[in-house]
């Protein structure tokens, strides 16, 4: 049984965003006095039975979400993708370092590996006394196969973000795409059968670089999906008007909100 943990379900800039009249948020939609909607930057650990742990992307909310879901040990990092709001949060990862005394594998793309070694070339300059900076080892991986990271069986597959290419994954009957606004041929049929799906899904209206509510939709139907969560939502998305309007087997996903997959 692996348990999927949802540390941040938000947009790149959160909910609610910065400003609104009182400077206290800009909710958009969304009710300020439902806990649900209060949305930090996407990301989500898988853990095994033993604990062994995944952490998939390191945003800038990383300290704050592994307390909140009581996360202390991180086995490897995989990166969807180096936006802002998937990487930066990379330097909390010092502490997992002390904790785990050693480097931490990081797995991504070529592209990916490049642009964040440009960016934290610090965290890959090997382990010093104290952790006093993050200790990570880079691993490149590429879509289209499947790699073991930290004893996962993790297929790789590409999807089109329009600015970039970015990596969804599955393990055993679980998936995990953020970050697309078109799935290629080859994602859907590594996706083919999940039963249970985690998609970005910003807004109800088309967007240029993220799916939609239809097309997220839309496209759990044609994998077969049991289970669909949303997350990467933006301030369209209120979570009570998703509870009433969404088609039975879609949810809207919700900070620290946990998954047990068979």
């Amino acid at each position: 049984m692996l348990k999927i943990v949802i540390l941040g379900c938000g947009g790149s800039s959160g909910v609610p965003l910065l400003g609104g009249a009182d400077h206290r948020g800009a909710w958009g939609a969304c009710d300020p006095g439902e806990p649900r909607n209060r949305r930090t930057r996407s990301s989500i650990v898988v853990q095994a039975p033993d604990g062994t742990t995944l952490l998939v992307d390191a945003g800038p909310d990383l300290r704050a979400q592994l307390l909140a879901a009581g996360v202390g040990r991180v086995d490897a990092v995989l990166l969807t993708h180096a936006h802002a709001d998937h990487v930066t949060g990379l330097d909390e990862l010092r502490m997992i370092n002390r904790i785990m005394g050693r480097a931490l594998p990081l797995y991504a793309t070529e592209e990916t590996l490049g642009e964040v070694t440009r960016r934290f070339d610090y965290a890959f300059r090997g382990v010093t006394p104290g952790f006093f900076r993050p200790a990570l080892e880079p691993f490149p991986v590429r879509p289209g196969g499947t790699v073991e990271i930290a004893g996962f069986p993790v297929r790789l597959f590409r999807q089109d973000h329009r600015v970039m290419d970015t990596l969804g994954l599955r393990i055993g009957r679980f998936g995990y795409s953020t970050d697309v606004v078109e799935m290629p041929e080859p994602g859907f049929e590594a996706l083919a059968g999940v039963r249970d799906w985690i998609i970005g899904c910003f807004q109800r209206a088309p967007h240029p670089v993220h799916a939609d509510l239809a097309k997220a939709v839309a496209w759990s139907r044609r994998i077969g999906a049991e289970r669909t969560v949303l997350t990467h939502m933006g301030p369209d998305l209120d979570w009570a008007w998703m509870r009433q309007n969404l088609p039975a087997g879609v949810e809207a996903g919700y900070d620290g909100m946990m998954l047990e997959v068979t």
